[in-house]
């Protein structure tokens, strides 16, 4: 059961307690459901029964308990328990526990794409500078999850740039104010090495191309003046050198050192990669040993559950805030959690295969689609052998 389908059976026992007569309000069109905060319990919380208090004349509390039987009882629902002022925490059960329900979802595809943005144009200007230019190039990515669309644009004539942020430059996505939601256009820079090439189309979600009859929303320009790396970056090559400049924050100011080319586990970059190659490695030992993932319940994997079900968030943040630091440093902590547990994922020794250990397996996948997918939106390669 995904939070969707979880928030229509939060809805559906609204209306089943509103046709009982217990209950003396509009159903809302909307319950928010989302991970248990501090103090909660089990995999969902969801705030409907502090929503109707008033409208019901009741206390939160009270609703909560009119509402808890109607949620027990339907499918995929193991327990409901009420915390705090009224809050009811739902845990799952069976085949739709929470695992398996975030699994399937990320495997779905287009797992933390939103509609944050939908329908707006975000205008970025910056400078001809190699770090607001590699910026940039993910932002375009990574807004267009969330249904924007980045129109990217140069903020001063190539010969009024300050000497300060005049660094070596790379082929640069811009997109044309005549055809905003199309194609970008290649600004190329003579005898620079590209670490940033453009994508020929920009993909959204949610919204859609201007055509003169359906324009998008125009937000307002957003200018990006990320601190310039101190030296230039492209001697470490394509993905080194674009890890270096998205991942501090935009006010601090790059690192660029060999340090980002070590196979160890102080890179964080190699961290990341390493993480997906092993999610890669454990499919095909696996399927040496005759098993394939199955989604299910995975106990003592919280850490890795928790960044899994953060992305959409930490994908949001850097589409709204322009900071794909943000997403960056998500994949690490996502690495990181997945490297913790990845030695539990396949049978040792004369151990066969198990339930738990599919559902581990599927887990690692799901975990591998994620941090391939992340690294792509900041526009650097996912290994399978690494």
């Amino acid at each position: 059961m995904t939070p969707v389908e979880l928030s229509r059976t939060v809805l559906g026992a609204v209306r089943r307690a509103v046709d009982a007569g217990e209950l003396s309000v509009a159903v809302p069109v909307r319950a928010q459901v989302a991970p248990p905060g501090p103090g909660g319990c089990g995999d969902y919380a969801t705030n409907i029964a502090l929503q109707l208090a008033r409208p019901a004349g009741r206390s939160a509390a009270q609703v909560a308990e009119i509402l808890r039987p109607h949620l027990v009882g339907a499918d995929g629902v193991a327990d409901v328990a009420i915390t705090g002022p009224g809050f009811l925490n739902i845990r799952l059960g069976g085949a739709d526990s929470a695992v398996a329900s975030l699994v399937r979802e990320i495997a779905r595809g287009s797992y933390g794409h939103g509609d944050a943005l939908a329908g707006q144009v975000v205008p970025l200007r910056i400078p001809y500078d190699i770090r607001a230019e590699v910026v940039a190039d993910a932002l375009v990515r990574i807004i267009a999850t969330q249904g924007g669309l980045a129109q990217v644009q140069y903020a001063e004539p190539r010969h009024t740039v300050r000497k300060d942020i005049d660094a070596p430059s790379i082929d640069a996505p811009r997109i044309s104010a005549s055809h905003a939601g199309a194609r970008h256009t290649a600004a190329p820079h003579p005898a620079t090495p590209s670490i940033a090439p453009a994508p020929a189309a920009v993909r959204h979600t949610g919204a859609r191309h201007t055509d003169g009859t359906d324009p998008l929303t125009p937000a307002e320009s957003v200018p990006l003046r990320p601190v310039p790396a101190a030296e230039d970056p492209t001697p470490l090559g394509p993905d080194a050198a674009r890890w270096a400049l998205l991942h501090p924050a935009g006010h601090d100011r790059p690192r660029i050192g060999a340090g980002h080319l070590l196979q160890h586990e102080s890179n964080p970059l190699f961290r990341v990669r390493y993480a997906y190659a092993r999610t890669r490695a454990l499919t095909r030992n696996a399927a040496a040993l005759g098993f394939t993932g199955t989604p299910g319940d995975v106990p003592a994997a919280d850490d890795l559950l928790g960044a899994l079900a953060e992305y959409p968030r930490a994908l949001r943040v850097a589409a709204t805030h322009r900071a794909p630091d943000r997403l960056a440093r998500h994949l690490v902590t996502t690495a990181d959690a997945l490297l913790a547990v990845q030695h539990l994922v396949l049978p040792l020794g004369d151990e066969k295969p198990s339930a738990a250990h599919r559902a581990r397996l599927a887990l690692a996948e799901a975990t591998g689609t994620v941090l391939a997918g992340g690294l792509s939106l900041l526009g650097i390669s996912a290994p399978d052998y690494l």
